[in-house]
């Protein structure tokens, strides 16, 4: 038995004009890559470092191109001598023109695209200038602070510095359009918000001398999409705390469906908690679902202490009557007599009662300013690691 499998047929036509044009392109190879240039060696002129300007395109947030940097490497220019405006270089070729050692610090897993063949452009004008651009898809770091999770705002950062070259030999600087951002661009999870450029030059110690690095990095602020967690886990636990408020209106004679309601509500608030929380990494401090779903579970566990509470005291109260009644029978010898049944005292039901009827007001009052103070004390409030200066 045969399956047939879905297959990508590229064409490619190529048309060779221009002789004149190509052989001038083989003597440009000829004479500018020759054995005198050597890809090892930076273009420094009269000892200044080479200036390289980046400009990057977002892509998506886990998808960034670095494109563009630009750098003069005097020893490439051809002015003069060919008349192309610009040479472009086949991958083929890129490795014997010298390149900035640029890095991202904070990286955790990078791959460059190679289908179908390397995505990496060169570009080398009349007066040196060299264009180069790739396309980098990675995984980078970044530090959040949970303490508003899931109503939070974070920013994440990504920087860009040169590994091996000091200042004194390579510097950064972002382009005059340090940031292009693709058109609609959006996350599922999150919001993005300003993204910001900024030069984070460092300097680390070497024993006794200390060395300078150039670094550029731009921050993204991005703010969390919570109406996933509003339909998801806010509206759920909050109906089932309001479901667990129905035992308020039961009868206290009801005691086994006042029972099972209890538990019902307090094992599915228990569930939904465990659920919320096990997607989040095990941090130290309280998060904002944390406190909602603390706080849902103590309502609903609540409810359930106050039909124990009516239910105790109705039952203390029944059998105080029902051993004041059964005394006169006993000191009359009349033990197999017919007992009357024991009926719950009319002061007692009525007293019973009376704390239902408060609950029904008490409870749904007391969830409603936590409501208030809840949402209202996350929605301005910011951790004090996240204020800027």
């Amino acid at each position: 038995m045969s399956m047939d499998r879905p297959f990508l047929v590229v064409v490619c036509l190529l048309q060779v004009v221009g002789s004149s044009n190509v052989s001038q392109r083989h003597e440009f190879f000829d004479v500018i890559l020759n054995e005198d240039y050597d890809p090892r060696v930076p273009p420094l002129l009269k000892g200044d470092p080479v200036l390289n300007t980046i400009q990057l395109y977002i892509l998506g947030i886990d998808s960034i191109s670095a494109s563009t940097m630009r750098w003069h490497d005097h020893r490439l220019a051809f002015r003069g001598r060919f008349d192309f405006p610009k040479i472009e270089l086949d991958t083929r070729v890129m490795s014997n023109v010298w390149v900035p050692d640029l890095y991202i610090k904070n990286e955790k897993k990078a791959n460059t695209h190679s289908v179908t063949v390397p995505n990496k452009l060169m570009h080398i004008y009349p007066d040196g200038l060299v264009v180069y651009s790739m396309r980098v898809t990675g995984t980078f770091s970044c530090q959040m602070y949970l303490h508003k999770y899931p109503l939070d705002q974070q920013t994440c950062s990504i920087q860009m510095e040169s590994y091996g070259y000091s200042t004194d030999t390579l510097k950064f600087r972002w382009n005059d359009i340090p940031l292009v951002q693709r058109p609609n661009l959006t996350l599922p999870q999150f919001e993005i918000g300003h993204i910001t450029n900024h030069t984070c030059d460092i300097t680390y110690a070497n024993g006794n001398s200390s060395v300078s690095f150039t670094c550029l990095g731009i921050d993204i602020e991005m703010s969390r999409a919570y109406g996933y967690y509003i339909t998801q886990v806010y509206i759920p636990s909050l109906l089932i705390v309001c479901l667990s408020w129905v035992s308020f209106w039961l009868n206290i004679d009801a005691i086994p469906a006042r029972i099972s309601l209890g538990l019902l509500t307090i094992l599915t608030m228990t569930t939904q908690s465990s659920g919320a929380r096990a997607t989040l990494p095990r941090v130290s401090y309280i998060k904002a679902i944390d406190v909602w779903m603390a706080t849902c579970l103590v309502f609903v566990f609540a409810a359930l202490i106050e039909f124990s509470y009516v239910n105790v005291k109705a039952r203390v109260q029944q059998r105080r009557k029902s051993s004041v009644r059964e005394l006169p029978l006993l000191l009359h010898g009349k033990e197999d007599g017919i007992k009357e049944k024991p009926r719950l005292d009319s002061e007692s039901r009525d007293e019973a009662r009376r704390v239902d009827k408060l609950s029904r007001i008490i409870f749904p009052l007391v969830f409603l300013c936590f409501n208030i103070i809840y949402w209202s004390v996350y929605s301005v409030w910011v951790p004090e690691m996240q204020r800027k200066d």
